[in-house]
């Protein structure tokens, strides 16, 4: 943290009256030299406030807190909360260990069960308790040591466009073995999984699925299918998915978030009632994300850091997320949103892997799709 220095002047005044005797040519009594004026004490220094001490959070580009409970944190502590954007969830993790032992922040918020070992294996954190942890379910808790303390949570599901199969009389996918059945031919649309978080969620959820032996086939039988692959989420939901507000897309079907359906009905500004758009939720269809913070080794404010970890899972904190980040606070207690209530839905058997095999076959995995599918 950058400290302004205080100077404290000490200013002090020493004062004393001298008188030479007169001299005559008899001797006569020399007067007393009169008492010298006290000197004044000494003024108590003043120090000049300190300014509020800077606690720096080191996040990816969605990120979003809002200004009220910013606020009461920084007043609660005195303190100035810089939010240190770096990218994507990979890119600013990467930031983060290329700058291991000199910090650029004290506290990470944004590693996924995706890079989950990873982040522990490059030893960033500081491990820590926070105040209320223990309400927090133990199936988030995913580092007994606590150096990575669980925060959010989110599933990518593919989306469907309701409309277009009400009118083709059609019946939307429920697993993802429905995806690759001729009657889906050309209507889903993927992102890569080498450049994009929901792409990636979405290949591990078919490895979860189908496993090391047939994820590869599904993926073929994809390809087959004339599935569209986009770089990033936004190019595939707002250009190529037809379900998305103002979207010139064709596509009915998209790898998207399972809260993507309410967020189209909260940002209608009333327009809408219901959402345009469905979830696909079969076993395993979906991949639960859980996002996790940290306090990095070597922050400069670790008392601070301390005290935003246990904000970030207070409930004051966690109601504030499903309207900032659209996904769901772990904190079981923490009040929803009446629309997301209603709308956001949760898959009851979302797919999972272990981040430690996530971690030792992610590259591999991507580089067989990309084998397979790009070339």
């Amino acid at each position: 943290m950058k400290r302004r220095a205080i100077l404290i002047g000490v200013l002090m005044a020493l004062t004393a009256a001298c008188t030479t005797p007169a001299v005559t040519p008899m001797p006569s009594p020399v007067p007393a030299s009169p008492a010298p004026t006290p000197s004044p004490s000494p003024a108590t220094p003043t120090a000049t406030p300190a300014g509020p001490r800077e606690l720096v959070l080191m996040t990816h580009d969605s990120f979003a807190v809002s200004e009220e409970v910013l606020r009461e944190f920084e007043q609660r502590y005195h303190a100035r909360v810089q939010i240190l954007k770096a990218g994507d969830a990979g890119a600013a993790l990467n930031k983060a260990i290329l700058a291991k032992g000199a910090p650029l922040a004290d506290v990470f918020f944004g590693v996924d069960n995706t890079f989950f070992s990873r982040a522990i294996r490059e030893d960033l954190f500081e491990p820590y308790r926070p105040k209320g942890l223990e309400e927090i379910p133990a199936e988030f808790i995913l580092d007994p040591e606590l150096r990575l303390i669980p925060i959010d949570y989110g599933d990518v599901c593919v989306n469907y466009d309701k409309k277009y199969f009400r009118e083709k009389g059609l019946k939307p996918p429920e697993t993802l073995e429905d995806l690759a059945r001729p009657e889906y031919r050309g209507l889903l649309v993927v992102e890569n999984p080498a450049t994009s978080s929901p792409g990636l969620a979405f290949m591990l959820a078919t490895i979860a699925h189908f496993g090391e032996e047939r994820w590869l086939d599904f993926w073929r039988a994809l390809k087959a299918n004339d599935v569209k692959i986009t770089e990033g989420w936004e190019d595939a939901y707002y250009k190529e998915f037809s379900g998305a507000t103002g979207s010139p897309g064709t596509r009915p079907l998209v790898v998207s978030y399972a809260t993507s359906p309410a967020a189209e009905v909260y940002f209608s500004q009333g327009q809408l009632s219901e959402p345009p758009t469905g979830n696909v939720l079969g076993k395993d269809a979906c991949f639960r994300q859980i996002e996790f913070a940290g306090i990095l080794k070597g922050a400069r404010n670790r008392d601070l850091a301390e005290r935003w970890m246990d904000y970030m899972i207070s409930l004051r904190f966690q109601e504030d997320i499903p309207l900032q980040m659209f996904v769901f606070p772990v904190h079981p207690k923490a009040k929803l949103p009446d629309f997301f209530q209603k709308f956001a839905e949760v898959p009851k058997e979302p797919a999972r892997l272990d981040p430690a095999r996530i971690d030792a076959n992610r590259e591999r995995w991507i580089q067989e799709w990309t084998d397979l599918m790009l070339r």
